[in-house]
């Protein structure tokens, strides 16, 4: 299992958020604009890291939130929230993080960056993903 901070989150969804706003931003850009932040070099490197692989992936995390959002598909999703949602799932699927601990820290960064009613979206969207069976367990047996 791994161990992401809480600065390295952080500082992947502000990386992540500037994929999603900019499209085919130039990584080198974006990974400066992290020096802003509060956060250690090495919390700036793991976040952008992160941030790009969950950008890789955002199409699978995304089909994995659409048949538990139908009503908000990822278009109308707001920005942040559906960055919190393709980091969490990433981190589940890919980065060897425990599901509940990630599910914890998209909603910890929903309730620090997103509307009042975003912890709650994340929340139930990532618990209903969960309980359906997107764990690490089955991650791993189905070979990714």
């Amino acid at each position: 299992m791994s161990s992401i901070s809480r600065d390295t989150r952080r500082c992947a969804l502000q990386a992540l958020y500037q994929f999603d706003a900019v499209g085919d931003a130039d990584p080198q850009q974006i990974l400066e604009t992290l020096e802003g932040s509060q956060a250690s070099k090495p919390a700036q490197a793991a976040g952008f890291e992160l941030a790009r692989g969950a950008w890789e992936h955002r199409e699978e995390s995304d089909g994995l939130v659409r048949p538990f959002s139908p009503e908000w598909p990822t278009h109308r999703q707001p920005m942040i929230d559906r960055n919190i949602l393709r980091l969490a799932l990433y981190e589940i699927r890919h980065a060897g993080t425990a599901g509940k601990v990630a599910i914890n820290g998209a909603v910890e960064l929903a309730k620090e960056f997103g509307g009042e009613k975003s912890f709650g979206f994340v929340n139930a969207i990532l618990d209903r993903i969960w309980k359906d069976g997107v764990t690490e367990d089955s991650v791993n047996s189905e070979g990714s």
